[in-house]
């Protein structure tokens, strides 16, 4: 480790900016967004991802800017930007091209580029180095160098942080490699693990939430075979797990940025090889459709109830992909209040982490405030976030002969036929 070595992050959000935190403490490091405003909040210790404190920012020396031209102090560059899918659920590297253009412009020889973004395999070196080569004049593996090491921070887990993670990193050739291996092990008390190649890097991070997806969509899929056979999946789930090989996966809506997009970058990539891949894609099917199969479900209870839809009022609680956690992100939370929509029903959204100027923006949703909320026909716990859970009076929220529905279990129906007749999870 050499302590001439300063590093850049480019994108300060849920993935660059513990990084950037993480370095800081150990080297000089330049945190760099196009974001003009989260460029002053981080200024003023303000990080509305939640993933970083107020104390750990004003302790942390770290420079922060939207100025490119301060990307040329760096030697080591770290690009944690979004990598999303579009409408088609294609890969949109827009953001990641952009990125590299703007890094490129200011690379210097000698210059290390490791991209953590997600991925299909090939991006780094077939897509990513040509644009750096353009915006730079200079040559890739003569004159600077690239790796990967995909980004594995769980958004609101403050168990699984990035210096506890073990980190894949992988290089272009041994040298880079082992540089690479060196600045992030000298952070990452769990160690690194040197990837063969970066493609084998690239394939890691888009199987690892691949793997997640699917065994979810099995879930899924059992919890409306049971439903059907009127066998509460959650206890059924409880005895298969005293097995010891039994996996522990749940029932649940699956959005944000990695587990409900990864796949179609790997689907992408498989299909352009010729191959159409048929578990993953029928594993997204299942999951991107529990939004719908959740609001039919609570009108045929209505309806077995004799209860009118048409007037009915929804409360739903949470809007975010997870709980305790402000990232709205491909939120299938959405899903449910977009079906409630068509049938005509009113839908009180509430979701105290979630930023409300951009669900007015991204949605043209306005939510509610909690305490502002009143009992209605049809209560959603969609996102069971703590401060929701504290609240304790779900009288609050839905009528005595009303539909409860707590799509993750957190309540359970004990609890929950205090306040309701009904009650239904996945």
């Amino acid at each position: 480790m050499s302590n001439k070595d300063v590093i850049s992050i480019i994108g300060l959000g849920y993935v660059g900016l513990p990084v950037a935190v993480a370095f800081a403490k150990k080297y000089d490091v330049i945190g760099f967004d196009i974001n003009n405003s989260r460029i002053d909040e981080l200024n003023n210790s303000i990080d509305k991802t939640l993933e970083v404190s107020e104390e750990e920012l004003k302790s942390t020396p770290l420079f922060f800017t939207n100025e490119p031209k301060e990307l040329q102090k760096a030697n080591f560059h770290i690009v944690a930007v979004p990598t999303p899918i579009d409408d088609s659920n294609r890969p949109d590297l827009n953001i990641l091209f952009k990125a590299s253009e703007t890094l490129g412009a200011q690379l210097k020889s000698g210059d290390i580029v490791v991209y953590e973004s997600t991925v299909y395999p090939g991006v780094t070196e077939e897509e990513c180095v040509p644009v750096l080569e353009k915006a730079s004049g200079l040559k890739c593996g003569v004159d600077f160098y690239v790796g990967y090491s995909p980004e594995r921070i769980n958004p609101g887990d403050k168990e699984h942080t990035f210096t506890k993670i073990t980190k894949v990193v992988s290089g272009q050739d041994e040298k880079t490699l082992e540089k690479v291996a060196e600045i992030y092990g000298s952070v990452v008390e769990a160690g690194v693990f040197k990837a063969q190649s970066i493609q084998v890097a690239e394939a890691a991070k888009v199987i690892e939430n691949t793997q997640r997806d699917l065994n979810i969509a099995f879930m899924n899929e059992l919890s409306i075979i049971f439903d059907k056979l009127n066998i509460d999946t959650k206890s059924v789930l409880e005895a298969a797990s005293t097995k010891w090989n039994f996996l522990k996966f749940y029932p649940g809506l699956v959005g944000g940025h990695c587990i409900g997009v990864d796949p179609y970058y790997l689907t992408h990539k498989a299909q352009k090889v010729g191959y159409h891949p048929e578990v993953i894609l029928s594993g997204r099917r299942i999951n991107d459709s529990m939004g719908e199969y959740v609001v039919n479900k609570v009108t045929q209870t209505l309806v077995k109830m004799s209860h009118e839809i048409v007037g009915s009022e929804v409360n739903l609680l949470g809007l975010t992909f997870k709980e305790n956690c402000p990232d709205i992100r491909n939120t299938r939370v959405l899903d449910i209040y977009n079906e409630f929509i068509k049938l005509g029903l009113k839908v009180n959204i509430c979701d105290p982490l979630a930023d409300q100027g951009e669900l007015e923006n991204q949605y043209g949703v306005a939510p509610v405030p909690l305490e502002d909320l009143t009992p209605q026909s049809i209560l959603v716990l969609a996102v069971p976030h703590e401060k929701i859970l504290n609240n304790g009076n779900w009288g609050q929220f839905v009528k005595p002969e009303g539909v409860f529905v707590d799509i993750k279990g957190a309540i359970g129906s004990e609890e929950a036929s205090k306040y309701s007749k009904a009650y239904w999870r996945l």
